[in-house]
């Protein structure tokens, strides 16, 4: 009988050790399905961009860029490559080229390619303020979606969502401070140069000229940063508008900043090219004085980014 109680004591305790065991394992396995295998809702976070709170997963490794090119420029600036982005032609622009490394073309500026960007498994897409609502509702459907402005002055949320989203916000807080003292150079530097003058920016797109807000394009860095004088067309304006050539001998800017969209179909370059030889162009003050300077920096950049401001600066004063 002791012999059988002993036994029985021993059948009972190799069970329990058993029953340990697989509990053990049971649990690891658990863990595993949800570290290694899909997020869970808990893998999730909240940013707060502009105003709006938006859930993105914990580590967001494949972002798509679509509509944005100031999300490519923050891209570019802070060394983010996206899975997928904006290409111009079917490619990326030589100024993108690099900096987006293995990134896949999702469509154009203005047409996402829905399918390929579904295809791309984003965990988050950054699109644009300029999206109409379909677009939108259509991008929410695939993933989280943050529609980013487009509006120059909300540069600074700009780069520090990008630096949220990447797990870069050391990053993005130091180019914001080397931002800073930046203008504050050049400032002192361009004060006597610009002292009571008019400056205007302007872009030349689809063969015609285009003013913008005090806070679109580059026109910030010009009137509220170094604080440049504006013209009253651009103080009025809305939005983009167009410009006649009468207009802009109105204006008769002593500074002319010209962008010239440079996108392989020469079509701006020969608009600006006939737009010189107009008599009543070559009689603004600006034209006279050989102070219109073209393209200092890259045609395709928005103006709107820390990218965009820290290049037209340095221009600036290079020129």
């Amino acid at each position: 009988m002791k012999l059988k109680s002993r036994l029985c004591i021993l059948l009972f305790i190799s069970l329990l050790a058993l029953g340990g065991c697989n509990t053990g394992d049971a649990s690891k396995e658990s863990e595993a399905s949800v570290n290694g295998g899909e997020k869970s809702e808990s893998d999730t976070r909240e940013i707060t961009y502009l105003g709006e709170t938006y859930t993105v997963p914990d580590d967001v490794e494949r972002i798509v860029i679509t509509g944005a090119m100031e999300a490519m420029e923050d891209a570019m600036a802070l060394d983010v490559e996206p899975v997928g982005a904006i290409t111009l032609g079917g490619e990326f622009p030589e100024v993108f080229k690099e900096s987006m490394g293995q990134a896949e073309s999702i469509g154009e500026k203005q047409e996402p390619n829905f399918e390929k960007i579904l295809q791309l498994k984003p965990d988050v897409i950054l699109g644009t303020t300029k999206f109409p609502e379909e677009v939108v509702s259509k991008l929410e459907q695939i993933a989280p979606t943050i529609l980013v402005s487009h509006i120059s002055t909300d540069w600074e949320d700009n780069l520090l969502l990008m630096g949220a989203l990447d797990g870069k916000e050391k990053e993005a807080e130091t180019l914001l401070s080397d931002y800073g003292q930046l203008v504050d150079t050049a400032k002192a530097d361009l004060a006597e140069d610009f002292e009571d003058k008019t400056v205007v920016a302007i872009r030349v797109r689809a063969g015609k000229m285009f003013i913008y807000p005090e806070d679109v394009f580059f026109n910030p860095i010009l009137y509220s940063e170094l604080e440049l004088n504006a013209p009253e067309a651009v103080k009025k304006a809305k939005a983009q508008e167009e410009i006649s050539i009468e207009q802009l001998a109105e204006m008769n800017p002593d500074y002319i900043f010209m962008q010239v969209q440079q996108t392989g179909t020469q079509e701006n370059e020969q608009a600006f090219e006939q737009l010189k030889q107009n008599s009543i162009i070559q009689n603004i003050d600006a034209f006279k004085e050989e102070q219109v300077y073209v393209n200092i920096v890259d045609s395709l950049l928005e103006g709107g980014s820390a990218f965009s401001k820290s290049e037209f600066v340095k221009a600036l004063e290079s020129n």
